[in-house]
């Protein structure tokens, strides 16, 4: 007979009031389930809302409809049997280790000697004995995740949460570390009976989960679920790995509404989210991508190993390319096109106008703003563009997007920005053309 879940999540929304005061919705008819002995992995890229749905788990916010059961149970507030992980360490750094780690059993009511002996015996398991009497600002920030899981662990939960628990760390701290809780997970040295990862790593989440679920963005939706039989520990260069690596990929990057096709019809709606896309990265992997051994067409996990960078840098540039009509991505693969190759192989001056043409053809907000500066040659108050922007998005939201459209802009030489006057005017060029 199939157990019940852990955690049920039905139908679930969940909305902020942004600085404005107009509603933003972060997540959407979520549908979701924790079963018992399995690590489910949630990937996304920034704004699909995987870190509120973690705090919906936990109890320590509420969704606005839908309905989020623990054993049955509706979720109204914090539950004992669930503990969440914190990308940020989140220890008060005046308290000692082992202080940190009775703070949730302090809380409950346990007694000082059971807290002491509780602490020990996590500190014990998660390889810190010996460093209870130790200050934060003394550990290592490997060490210092280590206190956070012990603070959470110390809570026998039967659900465990972890918010990019290792992105903080570098890579070969992170693989420690995340090796360390798979094997007390295996050997079964810990309570939990149900582990949820929020990850931005493709390569994490495959060597971690029993099921991945990907959420779409703006709102955050289930839009893919992958389950993978593979037993534990797994082998990160075994063909079976690489071959669910690459499926995520696929299924990371199917979405055409996000990464256009070189041939398509550009990002009509103002409204669009641009993509935080550094140009100078942009250019990188562009050039990466035509030279040797990829020769114009890249496989995307070879190439993020080759760029060393991590997939939540990656994927905004993917999208930035595709946008901008310089590459093209599918099924897990990104290739240039012929204004991609163009542009790698020309000089300086001669990128800057091809980038400018790119813009100025596929995305709307640059469009919206040169046609603005043309009717009104004496310069347009950003404040002007916020407030069509906040249209379609939040102020914060409104406030990044502008920024990207103004870095292009400026790269393109299509107009200029005082920080000072907050004010948009045609740059010198575009004028004497006029």
């Amino acid at each position: 007979m199939k157990q019940p879940p852990l955690i049920q999540l039905k139908g679930v929304s969940k909305a902020f009031r942004a600085t404005d005061g107009t509603p933003r919705t972060i997540l959407e008819g979520v549908d979701l389930q924790l079963r018992e002995r399995e690590i489910v992995a949630l990937l996304g890229r920034s704004g699909s809302g995987k870190s509120t749905l973690l705090r919906i788990i936990a109890g320590l916010i509420g969704a606005d409809r839908g309905t989020v059961t623990y054993r049955g149970q509706p979720i109204h507030g914090p539950v004992g049997g669930v503990a969440m992980v914190f990308q940020t360490f989140a220890l008060f750094p005046w308290l000692t280790v082992q202080q940190n780690v009775e703070l949730g059993l302090e809380a409950q009511g346990v007694s000082p000697a059971e807290r002491e002996r509780l602490a020990d015996a996590a500190l014990e398991l998660i390889g810190l004995s010996g460093f209870g009497g130790a200050l934060p600002r003394e550990l290592s920030g490997g060490m210092r995740q280590r206190v956070g899981i012990a603070r959470a662990l110390v809570m026998n939960p039967e659900v465990l949460l972890m918010d990019e628990a290792f992105s903080a760390l570098d890579v070969l701290t992170g693989e420690t570390l995340r090796d360390d809780m798979l094997e007390l997970w295996e050997e079964h040295r810990i309570t939990t009976r149900s582990i949820l990862v929020v990850s931005h790593n493709i390569e994490e989440t495959v060597m971690m989960a029993d099921r991945i679920l990907i959420l779409s963005s703006d709102p955050g939706r289930v839009r893919s679920e992958l389950h993978i039989d593979l037993p534990r520990p797994r082998n990160a260069d075994s063909e079976e790995v690489r071959a669910l690596i690459d499926e995520v990929y696929a299924l990371m990057t199917q979405r055409p509404e996000a990464i256009a096709a070189a041939g398509a019809p550009p990002a009509v709606e103002l409204g669009y989210r641009l993509p935080d896309a550094d140009i100078a990265r942009m250019e990188s992997v562009l050039e990466l991508i035509a030279g040797e051994p990829f020769n114009g067409e890249a496989d995307l996990p070879h190439l993020a190993e080759e760029t060393e960078l991590p997939d939540e840098v990656l994927f905004p540039i993917y999208e930035a390319l595709g946008l901008l009509g310089f590459a093209q991505v599918v099924e897990g693969d990104i290739r240039l096109t012929r204004h991609g190759r163009n542009y790698v192989t020309a000089r300086q001056a001669r990128r800057q106008d091809l980038f400018a043409r790119q813009c100025k053809g596929r995305v709307s907000l640059i469009g919206y703003i040169l046609d603005s500066l043309h009717l009104e040659p004496a310069g347009l108050q950003e404040k002007t563009v916020l407030d069509r922007l906040t249209e379609y998005m939040d102020a914060e939201e409104a406030e990044r997007v502008l920024k990207v459209a103004i870095e292009w802009g400026r790269y393109a030489e299509l107009y200029e920005y005082d920080f000072h006057t907050r004010r948009l005017t045609l740059a010198r060029e575009i004028i004497d053309e006029q």
